[in-house]
């Protein structure tokens, strides 16, 4: 997944650079749709990225699961088994599953990953909306509108997910501590 997300990043940033370079020369239209286009997914790609690398820096998978932050009230749990999150959760990709291998990591390392990927999607789901001020420049908000509700979405899935997870994850943490 990292490879597969660093080659996007760079190929949309060298096409955003290409398309508005062939739009400078020609004036065509298309151009400029394209290079909007490769630009947006350039941001979007990129943002990942740079989160995630901001995250791993400042806790290197060490966050405190124990923050309020990270506890599940009822209504949310019942919320996920109403989602019937179990059924589908695998069938979205983990971009770092080393983080999460129970052969690697003690539980309270994992369940630190998992806070930390929270927080990574938390803040992206955020700096999703960023790329609607483009079109204060660049006019069609509803694509901007909608692209960024499609990211914010994608990326509610993956805080879902982690959210979910982490209380198995602790049941088993507090059953190893207590033997």
């Amino acid at each position: 997944m990292p490879k597969v997300m660093k080659l996007t990043s760079i190929i949309s940033i060298v096409l955003t650079l290409l398309f508005v370079a062939l739009f400078g020369a020609t004036s065509y239209e298309i151009f400029s749709v394209l290079a909007i286009t490769a630009g947006t997914i350039a941001y979007h790609f990129s943002m990942r990225l740079v989160v995630g690398g901001v995250y791993d820096a400042l806790f290197n998978n060490k966050v405190d699961y124990r923050k309020k932050w990270f506890r599940i009230s009822k209504f949310e749990q019942k919320l996920y088994n109403l989602l019937k999150i179990k059924e589908w959760k695998g069938y979205f990709p983990t971009y770092d599953p080393d983080a999460f291998d129970k052969q690697t990591h003690s539980w309270e390392e994992i369940a630190g990953a998992m806070c930390q990927s929270e927080l990574v999607h938390e803040t992206i789901i955020v700096l999703s909306f960023i790329p609607i001020f483009a079109s204060l420049w660049f006019g069609e908000a509803l694509v901007f509108v909608l692209t960024s509700l499609f990211s914010a979405l994608f990326d509610s899935i993956f805080v879902v997910i982690q959210r979910y997870n982490r209380p198995r994850v602790l049941r088993i943490l507090n059953k190893n501590s207590g033997d």
